[in-house]
Order: C-alpha cells, then sequence, then structure tokens
C-alpha cells in the first residue's frame, strides 16, 4: 500500500510526500497493523480529503435496496471471509462479474469480486470503511453530506483517472528498464496535464523506483481527488438514487 500526501495552494496540487503504508505510525507489516494505521491516519486529519482504491460498494441488485452506508455498516456479518464474499456475489449474479453504473461510467478494469480485486474489496470495506462509518467518523462523498471536523474520503480508480486525462495505455508495472521509463514518462505527462508540482525532490524517485507502480497509483489517485474536490457532482435523480447505493468512483 502505497499513500502520497498533497495541499492544494492557489489551485494547484502540491505533493508533500509519497510513503510506503507501513511507515505510517503504528503501522507494520501486517494487513491488521497496516490497514489500522491507516483509519488513525484519516482520523487525524479531520479537514482532509482521502482518496481510496478498491469499490465501495456493489452493483444494486446484489447489494439490495438498502443505501450504501447501511451496507457497510452491516457487510462484516454478512461476509465471513473474503472467499464467502466472492462466492455470495458470483452466486447472487449467477456466475457473472456484475458492474456497477459508475464503473461502466469510469470504464473501471474490474467488478467488485473479480478474481484480481475482491480481497482488496472485502478488506477495504470491513477494515476501513465499516468501522469508520459505523462510528460515524468520516463522510463518503456524494453519498454522504460533508461535516465540520470529519474528513471526507472518496472511491477512486487510478486507471480511470489516465483514461480522462487520455494517459491510459502505459505499461509502468514491472521491474525491467523499460517499466521504469514508462513510469518516468507517466510522471512527466501528468506534471505536464495536470496543475500540480512536487514539493519533496524524493518524490518522483520514489515513484519512478518503485516497480509494482502503487506509488504512481497514488499520485494519480491524489490527481482524482483534487479534480473531486475542483468541481461538483450534479447526478440526476436516477443517477443519485443509484449512486446511494452502489456509490460513485471519482475519476
Amino acid at each position: 500500500m502505497w499513500m502520497t500526501k498533497g495541499t492544494v495552494k492557489e489551485g494547484v496540487l502540491c505533493i508533500d510526500d509519497c510513503l510506503r503504508g507501513n511507515e505510517l505510525p503504528g503501522s507494520g507489516d501486517d494487513r491488521t497493523a497496516s490497514l489500522k494505521a491507516l483509519r488513525a491516519y484519516i482520523l487525524s486529519e479531520p479537514n482532509g480529503a482521502f482518496g481510496l482504491d478498491f469499490p465501495f460498494g456493489l452493483p444494486r441488485d446484489l447489494a439490495g435496496s438498502r443505501g450504501l452506508v447501511e451496507f457497510l455498516v452491516a457487510f462484516p456479518e454478512k461476509y465471513e471471509g473474503p472467499e464467502k464474499f466472492r462466492e455470495s456475489c458470483l452466486s447472487s449474479g449467477k456466475g457473472r462479474e456484475k458492474r456497477r453504473k459508475t464503473e461502466e461510467q469510469a470504464k473501471t478494469p474490474f467488478s467488485p469480486y473479480n478474481l484480481r480485486i475482491y480481497k482488496q474489496t472485502f478488506f477495504g470495506i470491513s477494515a476501513v470503511l465499516n468501522p469508520l462509518i459505523r462510528n460515524d467518523l468520516v463522510r463518503i462523498m456524494p453519498v454522504q453530506k460533508p461535516s465540520a471536523k470529519k474528513p471526507v474520503v472518496l472511491e477512486i480508480c487510478p486507471a480511470s483517472t489516465l483514461k480522462r486525462l487520455s494517459l491510459y495505455g502505459h505499461r509502468y508495472k514491472g521491474a525491467t528498464s523499460e517499466h521504469r521509463k514508462a513510469r518516468a514518462q507517466v510522471l512527466r505527462e501528468i506534471l505536464g496535464t495536470h496543475r500540480m508540482r512536487l514539493e519533496k525532490p524524493g518524490v518522483a524517485k520514489a515513484v519512478v523506483e518503485n516497480r509494482g507502480g502503487d506509488a504512481l497509483d497514488s499520485v494519480i489517485a491524489a490527481i482524482a481527488v483534487h479534480r473531486a474536490l475542483s468541481r461538483r457532482l450534479k447526478p440526476t435523480e436516477e443517477d443519485r438514487q443509484i449512486y446511494g447505493i452502489e456509490g460513485y468512483v471519482y475519476f
């Protein structure tokens, strides 16, 4: 897990740091410790906005008619573990990997319970969102109205943001010199496309040297949050009802 931290100054996204999740205070190399530290970090920034790269919900015919907040609160009781979660979704979807309306709009790569990301969905909801929402500690955009002194969380998808910026297609996840060059190229193009600057010299090196591409993805996530805060979502009433159940991807 990688995180990028930035502040907005006169409309420009200033990237202050890019770090591994296990570098957070109280974090560690195991999932439980790192996600607990992530929750604590979110709560330490009451005026902050956080873009999280995992699905917040399920397609409406799998999630039911209850709202997203109620779905998130009940999630751990309904699904015992990631395998049971995926099995239940596939069974309810009659073997199909169904997608939410927002995923079709944002052109995300996968369904929330696709084999590649179902564990991200499960642990992201059960170990990050559920404790925060259950205790009314954060606000989810655009489902909940903002509240003073409570951080907001947004679902983002780096691939969708790259598509929106017309930068999608670079193969930057890997250990070869070509992958490294691709990461450097994407970073250069992002800096040229979006109103953003790197405040800390080591950020560019961290992004380019990270073989998995997760550091670069976290920078792209910060861009998605900046874009979301710079514009107002104006969904139709039909969309609002769907987003209120399924969630919304900012890109």
